[in-house]
This record gives C-alpha cells, sequence and structure tokens, in this order.
C-alpha cells in the first residue's frame, strides 16, 4: 500500500451506546445522519443534528429552537452515569427546555443521547409550546424571530426560514379574522 492508498483510509471511531454499551449503528433519521443502538434504539445526535431532525420531522417547527444551554436560569443539570459515545466523558442529565423531558448531553461535542421514544417526546412537547407561544406570546417570538435573522445563533438562510415559519403560523391564526393579511402572507417564498 502506498502513501495515496494510506492517506485515503479514514478512521472511523466507533461510538458506544452510552445505556447497553454496545457499538452504535449509523442510519438517516429524519433526514439526518445519526447514530443509533439496535439493541435499545436510543439514538446520538450530534451537534445540531437533533435540531436538523426536528426540523425535517415537523416543519411548523423549525422556529422552535431549544438551545439546551442556553438559559441559565432554567438550566437544570445532574451528573448522570452514561458516557458520551464520541468523546468517553460523562454525560449530563439536562432537562429539555422547561420541559419535563431529560436528555443526556455531552458538555464537549454537545452531542445529544435519545433513549427510545424521546424524540416523539419532545416534538410533542414542542407542538404544544408552539400552540402556547402563538395564542399568548406571539409578538414575542416573532420578534425573536426577526431579531434572530441578524444575531444568529443558525445560518442567515436558517433563521430567514424560522422567521417565514413564523409568518405562516400567523397566517393559520389571522385566516379567519383578517383574510386579506393572511393571503399576503401565504403568498411569502416556500
Amino acid at each position: 500500500m502506498g502513501k495515496e492508498e494510506t492517506a485515503k483510509i479514514s478512521v472511523r471511531i466507533n461510538k458506544i451506546c452510552p445505556k447497553c454499551k454496545t457499538h452504535l449503528a449509523d442510519t438517516i433519521f429524519n433526514n439526518a445522519e445519526v447514530d443509533y443502538c439496535e439493541k435499545c434504539l436510543g439514538l446520538w445526535f450530534q451537534k445540531d443534528e437533533l435540531r436538523w431532525a426536528k426540523d425535517e420531522k415537523d416543519k411548523e417547527l423549525i422556529w422552535m429552537d431549544v438551545n439546551i444551554w442556553d438559559n441559565e436560569k432554567e438550566f437544570k443539570v445532574s451528573p448522570g452515569i452514561r458516557a458520551c459515545p464520541e468523546c468517553r466523558v460523562p454525560l449530563y442529565e439536562v432537562h429539555y427546555g422547561s420541559s419535563k423531558i431529560i436528555v443526556d448531553v455531552c458538555n464537549l461535542c454537545y452531542g445529544v443521547w435519545l433513549d427510545r421514544g424521546e424524540f416523539i417526546k419532545i416534538v410533542d412537547w414542542l407542538k404544544e409550546q408552539k400552540n402556547y407561544g402563538v395564542l399568548n406570546n406571539y409578538s414575542k417570538n416573532l420578534f425573536k424571530q426577526a431579531a434572530e435573522i441578524f444575531t444568529g445563533p443558525e445560518t442567515l438562510r436558517e433563521e430567514i426560514l424560522d422567521f417565514i415559519a413564523i409568518l405562516k403560523v400567523l397566517n393559520y391564526k389571522l385566516a379567519a379574522q383578517y383574510p386579506a393579511i393572511a393571503r399576503i402572507i401565504s403568498n411569502l417564498p416556500k
């Protein structure tokens, strides 16, 4: 084997399930490449993959981003007994936003481990939050998404798509009350 052939060989670190201690397999989950355990059906999301999978699962939730590390006031963390599949350091148990869903996160690589069924619980909780936000905090969320176009944390394109998504939610809310405004919003680019 020559130097050229040796350079083309890539090393894949075997990721280990934090729960079962078996090797994780690769899969495409809601258009995101993630690792999963064939035994317990847990999912390992590297940084941003959970958001991508959530956005693909329900397009109306793209503006509903929960940054687990963001809000220090609501940050409830406790050391877990599981190890990061990539870094091999202890994972921390963290509440997903203000929900009662506890996920395992790595503070080095920002990966997230979800046990079987937790992804669906997260999506359901986000749908509840979306409905509450539309009814009670719509203006606040709209201005927040508009500001994020300029400040991030996602790319400019992703932030614009988030803003358009929340405008479309407004379209549904206002369709009965103000049909002219609803028509304008529905003609926005998809």
